[in-house]
C-alpha cells in the first residue's frame, strides 16, 4: 500500500522576497541535469512526500528535482517576475484557472503540454478536465492546451441510509428529489434536512450556489451573455431556497456544515470528497461525534451513502450539456522558456510510474484525472482506491466504503466542470467567483423575494461586472 502522508496545520513560510529570487530555476539552456517545481501543496509532510516521488524520478533520469512549495497567489506574482528576468521554474502544478490565464498572458510553453499530452494518450484523461484548462483564441477559434491535468476533488452528498429511510426517502437523483428529501426529513425527524453552505455574502454561500445551481441545469454566462436570469436558473435558486430551509439550525459555512453531519444533527451534507476519511474517524483533528460514535465511531462510515453525481433536469448524459458537478482540478504547466524536455520527461514520470504515489500525498482530495492507460483504463484510479488514506494510514478508500464508490467516484471526477471553464467566459466566472457577486443576493431570496427576481438582480450585478473588464 502507498504510504499517504497526513497534512499538519503547520505551514511553510515564504516572505515574498525568498519567493520572487528563491524560487525560480535558473535560465533555460538546452539541456540540465537539474529542474525546478512549484507546488501548491505546502505543507512540510506534503513537500516531504513530493521530494520523495521527486526522487523516484531522479534515479531513473538522472535528473535532481528542487520541489518549491508556493501557494497560488505567489506562483502569479513569481512567474510574472521570473518571465520578466528570464528566470522560471521548469513544472508547475496550478489551479486549472491560474494555467489559462498564464497562457493567454504568453507566459506558458504550450507545445511541451501537448507533446507531453500526445505521449501519453489524451484519451485516458478526463475529457472535462482537459476542456478546463484549454484555451480558445476569440479571433480564430483555435484551441489550445495549457497544461497537462493531474487531480483534483469533487463535491458530493453524504447521506445518512438510516435517516433517510426512517423519513420514508429515497436517494434523491436530481437538485429538485434533493429539495424534496431534505424538507421531507425536516418535517418528518426533525433534523436539518441536508448542511451546506448557505451564508449570505460568503465564499460557502458562493460554492454552494454555483455547486447546486449547475446541477440543476443552470449557466452563468452562454457565448458571452448572461445567462444566470434564465428560467433555469430562477427553478434552481428556488430549490436552493428550499435546501436553506431544510436546516433546523440557521445558515451554515463550510465548516459548521461538517460538524453538523459529524455530530448527527443532518440527514445529508453538501462537502467534497475530503469528508471520506473524517466519517471513517481516521482524522483525529476532526472525529465524528454523533450520539451512536461513543460506541462505535465507525457508525458514520457504516451508515453513510454517497451520490457522486446528481443527474441534470432533462436527464442527458455527458459533460457540457449533462451532468456538471462542482469542483476543482490541478494540472502541470510548463513556463515559457524552462527547459523543455526534462520537463515533459518530468510530467511524463508524475503521470505513469510516479502518479500513484502523486495522489497518495493527500488522497481524498487528489483523485486522478488520468484514470488509466490504454491497455488498462481503470489502472490509476483502481490505485487511487488502493491507497491508505488518514493520519495513521491503515485503511483504503476501498476497504472502508468498497469497490463501487471507487468507481462512483471516478463518475464524479468526469462530470466536475466549473462556469465558464475552457471558454473565453472564464475570467468573468472567476471574477464572480472571486468577488462573491452572486452571495451577495441571498438575503433577499431568504426573505421571500420570487426567485426569478434574485436572478434577475444577480444577472443585472454580473453584467455591471462583465463592462468594468
Amino acid at each position: 500500500m502507498h504510504r499517504r502522508i497526513r497534512p499538519s496545520v503547520a505551514v511553510v513560510a515564504l516572505t515574498a522576497t525568498t519567493a520572487l529570487l528563491a524560487a525560480c530555476g535558473a535560465p533555460a539552456e538546452e539541456s540540465t541535469d537539474s529542474i525546478t517545481f512549484w507546488t501548491p501543496q505546502s505543507t512540510p509532510e506534503r513537500v516531504a512526500a513530493q521530494e520523495a516521488v521527486a526522487k523516484g524520478f531522479t534515479q531513473e533520469t538522472g535528473i535532481e528535482v528542487d520541489v518549491v512549495p508556493l501557494a497560488a497567489a505567489d506562483q502569479d506574482q513569481a512567474l510574472v517576475t521570473g518571465a520578466a528576468s528570464g528566470e522560471v521554474p521548469d513544472v508547475i502544478l496550478a489551479g486549472a484557472s491560474q494555467v489559462t490565464s498564464w497562457q493567454s498572458q504568453g507566459l506558458l510553453d504550450t507545445d511541451v503540454a501537448q507533446e507531453a499530452l500526445d505521449t501519453l494518450d489524451p484519451a485516458t484523461f478526463n475529457q472535462n478536465a482537459l476542456g478546463a484548462v484549454t484555451v480558445q483564441d476569440t479571433d480564430s477559434g483555435e484551441s489550445t492546451v495549457a497544461a497537462v491535468p493531474s487531480d483534483g476533488w469533487v463535491h458530493l452528498i453524504a447521506y445518512r441510509t438510516d435517516l433517510l429511510e426512517e423519513a420514508g426517502v429515497e436517494v434523491p437523483t436530481t437538485v429538485a428529489e434533493l429539495a424534496q428529501a431534505a424538507t421531507a426529513v425536516k418535517e418528518e425527524l426533525g433534523v436539518t434536512g441536508i448542511a451546506l453552505g448557505t451564508q449570505s455574502g460568503t465564499a460557502s454561500g458562493t460554492e454552494g450556489i454555483e455547486s447546486i445551481f449547475q446541477s440543476a441545469g443552470c449557466s452563468l454566462v452562454t457565448d458571452g451573455e448572461v445567462a444566470i436570469d434564465s428560467p433555469a436558473c430562477a427553478e434552481a435558486a428556488g430549490y436552493f431556497k428550499e435546501l436553506r430551509d431544510s436546516s433546523v439550525a440557521g445558515d451554515y459555512d463550510v465548516e459548521s456544515a461538517r460538524a453538523a453531519y459529524l455530530a448527527g444533527d443532518a440527514a445529508m451534507l453538501l462537502f467534497s470528497t475530503h469528508i471520506l476519511d473524517e466519517l471513517a474517524n481516521l482524522d483525529e483533528a476532526v472525529p465524528p461525534s454523533c450520539e451512536e460514535c461513543g460506541d462505535d465511531p465507525e457508525f458514520l462510515a457504516k451508515n453513510s451513502g454517497f451520490i457522486t453525481v446528481l443527474e441534470p433536469p432533462d436527464g442527458s448524459e455527458g459533460s457540457a450539456e449533462g451532468a456538471a458537478q462542482f469542483g476543482a482540478t490541478l494540472a502541470y504547466a510548463v513556463p515559457a522558456r524552462a527547459h523543455a524536455d526534462e520537463a515533459r520527461r518530468y510530467i511524463e514520470y508524475m503521470l505513469s510510474t510516479g502518479y500513484a504515489d502523486t495522489l497518495a500525498v493527500a488522497t481524498e482530495g487528489r483523485l486522478p484525472l488520468r484514470t488509466g492507460t490504454p491497455e488498462n483504463p481503470t489502472e490509476y484510479l483502481d490505485a487511487w482506491g488502493g491507497l491508505g488514506f488518514g493520519p495513521e494510514v491503515e485503511s483504503s478508500v476501498a476497504e472502508v466504503y468498497g469497490d463501487e464508490l471507487v468507481t462512483a467516484m471516478g463518475e464524479g471526477m468526469d462530470a466536475v466542470d466549473r462556469w465558464g471553464q475552457g471558454t473565453p467566459d472564464a475570467t468573468l466566472a472567476g471574477l464572480v467567483a472571486t468577488q462573491g457577486t452572486l452571495a451577495q443576493q441571498l438575503d433577499p431570496l431568504y426573505r421571500g423575494t420570487d426567485p426569478a427576481e434574485v436572478t434577475r438582480q444577480m444577472a443585472a450585478e454580473v453584467t455591471a461586472l462583465q463592462q468594468d473588464q
